[in-house]
């Protein structure tokens, strides 16, 4: 198993979830809404992959932002419940931890998703000379709100100290296109989805977009929802595309972009093959929109897995 760092956001997760009063037409200005079910947990990209990495068996280190609050410490439980290391959590004053609020309405499982991003709305208070201390073998970063600068630090830092780096960036990286791409020359896995993939680099269908991508990192997957994805390792001319993992009826989709980046990297890390990796991630993904929330029901390394549609292509 492996040493894998991930940074990322930590929040406090409530679902407020009610069969058909959620919808637009029914959620009108001044209305008072009974709703049929409350749910609490935890979300954000680097809590819902580091609970994958510990599951898989990997041994885990969180650094994040949370404050010392009720929200901060439930976090910390379930760091704490899942074996991970908590000990590079920065707790910082006069801001509330981050907390998402998810409005879920049950029947047409359509969401809204209200977001306080509180301590985890800023990274400068991270210092890459952890990554000194921990001696990381990966570096997993999710999105830092856009904190391109903490990003460099981190992935300059990983890759002097012989640390791999897989990125999966949000919606802020994503506004600084040109800036992302220039941290790309320290990423060694990129995953992305379709609509993604195309505001970084030129291109309409998969293969252009993997083509492009694998210009600028040795290893890059593009995820396309219920279509599936494509997937490429340059240094091993290692080219597929893969289908859904089970036709299943969708209950929540909060966190499945995370399950299956965080799947991926979980099996390869651990020894698994490019292709079974993809696999992994696939069934990570699934098994997280069957139910709510945001990281309840990642796997563990032992699940037992079937087959899906994966076809390797000509490079």
């Amino acid at each position: 198993m492996a040493r894998i760092v991930s940074i990322g956001a930590a929040l406090q997760e409530v679902y407020l979830i009610d069969h058909d009063d959620l919808g637009p037409s029914r959620f009108l200005e001044g209305s008072k809404v009974d709703i049929d079910n409350l749910y609490y947990g935890v979300d954000g990209g680097g809590i819902n992959s580091a609970v994958t990495f510990a599951r898989f068996g990997h041994e885990t280190v969180l650094l994040s932002n949370i404050a010392r609050d009720t929200a901060g410490e439930a976090i910390v439980s379930v760091l704490d419940k899942e074996e991970i290391d908590s000990s590079y959590i920065n707790v910082v004053s006069k801001k509330s931890t981050g907390t998402a609020v998810v409005l879920l309405d049950s029947k047409s499982k359509e969401r809204k998703i209200l977001t306080y991003h509180g301590a985890s709305g800023s990274y400068s208070n991270f210092s890459e000379k952890d990554l000194d201390l921990i001696q990381p073998d990966w570096l997993y970063a999710s999105s830092l709100n856009g904190d391109m600068e903490t990003l460099l630090r981190f992935f300059e830092k990983a890759h002097e100290i012989g640390a791999k780096v897989m990125f999966n960036p949000g919606e802020k990286e994503l506004d600084e296109a040109q800036k992302l791409v220039g941290l790309l020359s320290d990423v060694d896995v990129l995953i992305v989805n379709k609509r993604e993939a195309a505001r970084i680099v030129p291109g309409t269908v998969l293969v252009e977009l993997l083509c492009h991508l694998n210009n600028y990192v040795p290893m890059a997957i593009i995820t396309d929802g219920p279509m599936g994805g494509i997937a490429g390792d340059r240094s091993r001319s290692d080219y597929y595309r893969f289908g859904i993992y089970e036709d299943i009826k969708v209950r929540d989709i909060t966190g499945a972009g995370d399950a299956f980046a965080s799947g991926f990297l979980a099996a390869y890390a651990g020894g698994k093959s490019f292709r079974s990796s993809l696999v992994f991630a696939s069934a990570n993904a699934t098994e997280i929109i069957k139910t709510v929330g945001a990281s309840d029901k990642i796997l563990s390394r032992d699940a037992e897995l079937h087959m899906m549609p994966i076809q390797k292509m000509q490079a």
